[in-house]
């Protein structure tokens, strides 16, 4: 899955795809480097980040999805919006990608439902702007686990098919470095719930930590490429990245080696 912000302060390449010609380009190069996917989304969720209205994430988003649909490109939209959830699968979205999976706003069960999209469920307990404040658990697999378990049964309660649920641990959304690093060795435990898992760990803060300090944004595609590559191994379902040449290359990688 490739990552395009349509958006000025994601926390990696904010503003460089807030043009709409530029987000298009940028998709289609992203699928010819390799992503079978492509992510839109027009709410950045780094770290302290304030939220925008709905109507300013529609003007940002739609029109990229529509352009990339029509080009036969598989599209997920990033929202936690029902409103922008359900236009952008009527747009030509194929995916909801909500990180707070179905908790910020009450009617995106209902819309994930109506629409019989697949639905990435992210681990969340709260909005950017605190986030950090709520990195608090006892065995953070365990917990993460359970939290997102719960939200399988009230988004089977709401009516959405549970072969449609895609999960997501949510790295970096109310963890810790380490407790992200706990969460990718022990994949296994999400799994075992029996769904396909996705993983976004590019390019954040946690890799940040493995370069020597003031190294550029860039060089972390080349742990988020080996993460990729390891997550394969485990027999990941998805991972999405900004760099998807490097991941793609890494993926190549690992099935001569498998």
């Amino acid at each position: 899955m490739g990552i395009v912000n349509v958006t000025p302060d994601s926390f990696s390449d904010g503003g460089q795809f807030l043009d709409h010609e530029r987000a298009v380009s940028h998709a289609r190069q992203l699928v010819a480097d390799g992503a079978d996917i492509v992510d839109v989304g027009g709410e950045s969720t780094r770290p302290g980040a304030e939220r925008i209205g709905v109507t300013e994430e529609l003007r940002r988003v739609l029109p990229v999805v529509r352009s990339l649909a029509a080009d036969g490109i598989r599209v997920s939209v990033d929202t936690m919006n029902a409103e922008t959830a359900s236009a952008a699968v009527e747009a030509g979205a194929e995916f909801i990608n909500d990180v707070s999976g179905g908790l910020a706003d009450p009617q995106m069960v209902a819309v994930a439902a109506d629409t019989g999209a697949p639905y990435i469920l992210s681990h969340w307990r709260g909005h950017s702007v605190d986030m950090n404040s709520r990195a608090h658990y006892g065995d953070v697999v365990a917990d993460v686990r359970a939290e997102l378990e719960a939200r399988i049964a009230a988004l089977e309660a709401g009516g959405v098919a549970r072969e449609s649920i895609i999960l997501d641990p949510g790295l970096g959304f109310a963890k810790t470095a380490d407790q992200n690093w706990e969460i990718l060795s022990r994949i296994s435990e999400l799994q075992s719930l029996g769904l396909p898992v996705l993983v976004g760990a590019s390019r954040k803060r946690f890799l940040g930590d493995l370069l020597p300090e003031g190294a550029p944004m860039g060089d972390r595609d080349l742990p988020t490429a080996v993460v990729s590559a390891l997550l394969a191994g485990a027999g990941i379902w998805g991972v999405r990245v900004h760099d998807v040449t490097a991941t793609a290359i890494a993926l190549q990688a690992h099935r001569r080696l498998a």
